[in-house]
């Protein structure tokens, strides 16, 4: 094939894809972090990418996200997640945008009030819809006191979802729970980290003296939300139980969230950093020893990749991200889901051997190398083309 037909081959093979979430960048969350990855490698591949998002604050503006186009929607704040919107459903304006400049497919990420209004137009246009799971809505309700919205909240979910050529779901174990439940049509596709800049070699010895931390003393670390679905009750009784077998172990927080004050007022010993992103989060994972993540309501947990890259050893549960990629004793520690007295023994076990410990850190780190975003984005190219009308592909 000459240089000829070879570009010619190569733009009919192009699409539009249109993106319609409730999260992107400049917010911080890992479904935002994960949706701007897999937009910057569509970009990067040589398609055309649009962006339908809530407009998060009288600041944001089209030009924040790196998106060249791009709409912005009136929001309303979503209630326990400040900073946050959901966009309004808007309809008709995405009837209109969409007539106008027709994207050969969509992809949902968010099944709110703009989720459901853009499956709904996009039904009326005859244009292909993937979507994502990316939270598990339904989970959250027994922490938030709401169990018996559980079974409707499914409800819509599943009803939404069915609706849609193809879900997209990170993780084996939850395949398999969404296909239990009534879900057709799941597709997996993984996450990746950029070990370019999680790295232990971002270690800051400044950040440590900072934390009033020797270099033989051992930090414990979490980052995420601070929210009641992310179970840190447990992660603080994991770590006083860790401070009692080695009085001076240190214990760091990076995150914000409604539970920021409360958990800061009882326990003052504990380092509070706040929210971090980009260089200065990768100090922090790697300027920490070990990682603790309780969390019971994940779809995946892009902070279990973040900190294996980081060398950090890590107890988690065994689903999810951990149950995809932590080997119990070789990159890692894994515990049966929700066997709380198991994940803080495996904690204090964890510290008993040394030398182990440094090969576990040492071993995470060489997996998370082989875990490259470049073949998750391929593969999210992929479901987009083989989703796509026949025929209707950019040419």
């Amino acid at each position: 094939m000459d240089a000829r037909c070879q570009e010619v081959s190569e733009t009919q093979n192009r699409f539009h894809f249109c993106l319609v979430t409730e999260t992107y960048p400049p917010e911080i969350n890992g479904v935002a972090m994960t949706l701007h990855r897999l937009v910057k490698g569509i970009i990067e591949r040589g398609h055309q990418v649009s962006l339908v998002r809530p407009r998060q604050s009288v600041h944001d503006r089209p030009g924040c996200s790196r998106v060249p186009e791009q709409t912005l929607i009136p929001g309303l704040p979503i209630p326990g997640y400040q900073g946050l919107r959901f966009g309004l459903p808007v309809g008709q304006r995405l009837r209109r945008l969409w007539a106008g400049a027709r994207p050969d497919i969509i992809y949902v990420a968010t099944e709110g009030p703009l989720g459901i209004a853009a499956l709904r137009q996009a039904e009326k246009l005859n244009i292909p819809v993937v979507s994502g799971f990316h939270t598990n809505f339904h989970s959250y309700t027994k922490h938030y006191h709401l169990g018996f919205l559980s079974k409707l909240i499914l409800s819509h979910l599943r009803n939404f979802h069915n609706r849609t050529r193809a879900t997209l779901v990170p993780s084996k174990d939850l395949q398999e729970q969404l296909q239990q439940r009534g879900f057709n049509n799941i597709e997996m596709l993984s996450r990746g980290v950029d070990c370019r800049l999680f790295s232990p070699e971002k270690r800051d010895p400044k950040l440590r003296q900072m934390w009033n931390v020797r270099d033989d003393q051992h930090v414990v670390l979490y980052v995420g939300r601070l929210a009641t679905e992310k179970n840190l009750d447990l992660f603080v009784r994991t770590y006083r139980a860790m401070q009692r077998q080695r009085a001076d172990l240190r214990c760091v927080i990076v995150g914000d969230g409604p539970l920021y004050r409360s958990l800061q007022q009882d326990n003052p010993d504990i380092i509070f950093c706040g929210v971090h992103t980009g260089r200065s989060l990768a100090s922090h994972y790697a300027s920490a020893d070990m990682f603790l993540f309780p969390s019971e309501t994940e779809t995946f947990g892009n902070v279990t990749l973040e900190a294996m890259a980081s060398g950090l050893a890590i107890v988690a549960y065994d689903y999810a991200a951990a149950g995809r990629h932590v080997t119990n004793k070789q990159n890692g520690f894994v515990v049966p889901y929700q066997a709380e007295e198991q994940f803080i023994e495996q904690a204090l076990a964890m510290m008993d051997e040394e030398t182990e410990l440094t090969q576990i850190r040492n071993n995470a780190r060489s997996y998370a190398l082989s875990v490259d975003w470049l073949q998750i984005v391929e593969r999210f190219e992929n479901i987009l083309r083989e989703n796509c009308n026949p025929n209707q592909v950019m040419s």
